[in-house]
């Protein structure tokens, strides 16, 4: 699987790790690819169903950043919205010939693959949510020789265990 990662890393570039992130960049580029095959295909029925795709993995990414479960799991519905709209253009591509039944069922089953990751994602994360084992939010405290330390701090619940961590 391809790797998105950087040299640059910090607590809000994870979602760079999860499987179902990278899964979700691999269905937009194949959208891309899928929709600049056809000439005939409209530039603007184009652009939407390239927009849908991307907006899946950019939602994965924005509630992940947030750092606030509700607000991650709220990110990660609006993915399933956006999941459905790119799901439906490509059936209706499909059904005026304008992708191939081929590259619609390459297209369908990774559709599949994210769409059973962010599930099992939003699962778990509720499961969490439910059990109040969540980190909420990144702090900055300087220490004395003038360096930033960058700290978790804690709501009231505990925090995340490395063994528990969500990769999707």
């Amino acid at each position: 699987m391809e790797t998105f990662e950087t040299e640059l890393k910090n607590k809000n570039r994870g979602y760079l790790k999860l499987i179902v992130w990278q899964k979700a960049m691999q269905l937009f580029e194949l959208t891309r690819r899928v929709v600049s095959a056809d000439p005939r295909i409209d530039f603007k029925l184009r652009a939407q169903f390239a927009d849908a795709a991307q907006s899946i993995c950019s939602n994965i990414a924005e509630g992940y950043a947030r750092r606030s479960i509700k607000e991650y799991i709220q990110f990660l519905y609006i993915a399933l919205g956006s999941a459905a709209e790119v799901s439906t253009r490509a059936i209706c591509f499909q059904s005026i010939a304008h992708i191939t039944t081929a590259r619609f069922d390459e297209f369908n089953r990774l559709h599949y693959q994210v769409g059973n990751r962010r599930l099992r994602l939003i699962e778990r994360l509720e499961e969490k949510r439910d059990r109040e084992e969540w980190t909420t939010r990144i702090a900055e405290t300087e220490e004395k020789d003038g360096d930033l330390l960058i700290s978790l701090q804690h709501s009231l619940t505990p925090a995340l265990q490395p063994s528990s961590r969500v990769h999707a």
